[in-house]
């Protein structure tokens, strides 16, 4: 047995995975409260006492972790035109496993520095103009920015011309010079500048979350929990050089606060009489909707799909509704426990949850008609020919009505503007694996893909048509 522990500290629980490289099998799960108020390796110590009444005392060849404690990545980014090289610097820090907590556009103002020093982000990313471009703002920006407090460090990834002006404006900052996130326009460049963010996460964030401890009991460094997420399901879309993937794939996850969406697809138009409007998305892509969570955010799913779409999914009148969202708004630890009513609601909830997230995460298609005839317009990701869709959270995997609540992330003839897959495939990620099999599959991506093609509860084709 060569056995390898994956440990997942989350906001809430501390996840751990007890895998056997040479079985290539999962020996045992088990989870903790992540004690980050005290000392977030109390919380380990009890995971790892849960793990071990499972799994029978281990000797672990290796030890990885990430980590979205305590709130995880908070960046601000901004740019020059919000359809643009703002939307590019956003792309790049969701991408790496940030939370977007601030995006501004053209030039900063007094107001926007005092929303900044409130906000307190982890990391600043000053972007802004293509290379050879644009100069004005970037440098404005960066002067703006050299008014505040050090307190945060500053990367600095627009034109290429006004980079080391901008360096020169803000010393006295943690600065870091990268590549242009968008050096022509309509193009992206967000590798390096994402690998930068997990850099300082590793540097400055795993220290101020108070993960130090933790961190050098690791065999590796460790990184953001969605970066790993993104790229256990990269693996699993393309596979390994031994062995193919499963095919583009969409994956949700429904959180407390949060619902991550992740799509790996090209997603470009795929019929000759489409134009492509915008900026080209990511292959890999993650989104983050902060305001779309199944407790804490409970009112931003009632204000997207509405009071009267909620008591139709539950069957539960809008008045009964309106009074169960109130007192879960206000009892966030609350679960249905074999209440019906509340199953019921919840069910809505995470089904809307879903529906509003991949709905934003997708692309649109709209008509037009030009001298050529009819002709459609593309905004975003298709994703409409994407077979599989991966779920998790709290909400889709403790219930029988997991596959319903899925399909509404799926084309509705209710939205026939939105691109969303149109019949799919519903894995459940019922273990939580996720995030242990991204950070596997730095080392052994084989094994990672053979547990998640083993583990992910597989359930039959779907297609969704009256949600």
């Amino acid at each position: 047995m060569n056995a390898v522990l994956l440990i997942d500290f989350g906001s809430t629980y501390t996840k751990l995975t007890a895998v056997d490289l040479d079985a290539q099998q999962v020996l045992g799960t088990a989870a903790a409260y992540t004690t980050v108020q005290t000392d977030i390796n109390e919380g380990l110590r009890k995971g790892l006492a849960e793990l071990e009444k499972k799994t029978g005392k281990l000797e672990y060849s290796a030890k990885y972790a990430c980590s979205s404690a305590a709130g995880g990545l908070r960046m601000v980014a901004c740019g020059l035109v919000p359809e643009l090289t703002s939307e590019a610097a956003r792309l790049a820090s969701l991408g790496a496993g940030a939370k977007v907590v601030g995006l501004y556009s053209y030039q900063l103002t007094e107001d926007d520095l005092e929303e900044i020093t409130r906000t307190a982000p982890d990391i600043f990313l000053l972007s802004g103009g293509t290379d050879g471009g644009n100069t004005a703002n970037i440098l404005h920006n960066a002067r703006m920015l050299a008014t505040l407090p050090p307190t945060f460090p500053i990367i600095v990834a627009g034109n290429r011309t006004a980079a080391r002006e901008c360096g020169r404006i803000l010393e006295g900052h943690e600065v870091y010079l990268c590549e242009n996130v968008m050096p022509k326009f309509g193009v992206l460049n967000i590798e390096p500048t994402q690998k930068q963010i997990r850099e300082i996460f590793l540097k400055r964030i795993v220290e101020a979350k108070g993960l130090r401890q933790a961190a050098v009991q690791m065999s590796d460094e460790m990184m953001p929990t969605p970066s790993a997420v993104l790229k256990a399901l990269k693996l699993l879309a393309d596979g390994c050089e031994e062995e193919g993937g499963v095919g583009d794939l969409v994956a949700v996850d429904v959180g407390g606060a949060t619902t991550d969406i992740y799509s790996i697809a090209d997603g470009m138009p795929e019929k000759m009489n489409t134009v492509y409007k915008g900026l080209p998305e990511p292959y890999a892509k993650r989104t983050v909707e902060g305001d779309i969570g199944m407790r804490y955010s409970i009112r931003g799913i009632v204000e997207a799909a509405g009071v009267k779409k909620l008591s139709a999914v539950s069957g539960l009148t809008p008045e009964r509704v309106e009074e169960l969202v109130s007192y879960l708004s206000q009892h966030t630890d609350v679960v249905p426990n074999g209440d019906e009513e509340l199953e019921a609601l919840d069910q809505a909830l995470a089904s809307m949850a879903v529906q509003t997230a991949v709905a934003r995460h997708a692309g649109t298609m709209e008509e037009t008609y030009t001298m050529m005839g009819l002709t459609y317009v593309q905004s975003g990701k298709n994703l409409m020919h994407v077979k599989k869709i991966v779920v998790t959270g709290g909400s889709l995997i403790h219930t029988k009505k997991t596959e319903k609540i899925a399909e509404y992330g799926m084309y509705s003839a209710e939205q026939p503007a939105s691109l969303r897959p149109r019949a799919a495939d519903v894995w459940v990620d019922r273990s939580y694996i996720l995030a242990a099999m991204g950070l596997l599959s730095s080392h052994d991506p084989l094994c990672a893909l053979h547990i998640m093609k083993k583990e992910l509860e597989k359930h039959g084709h779907s297609e969704q048509e009256n949600s």
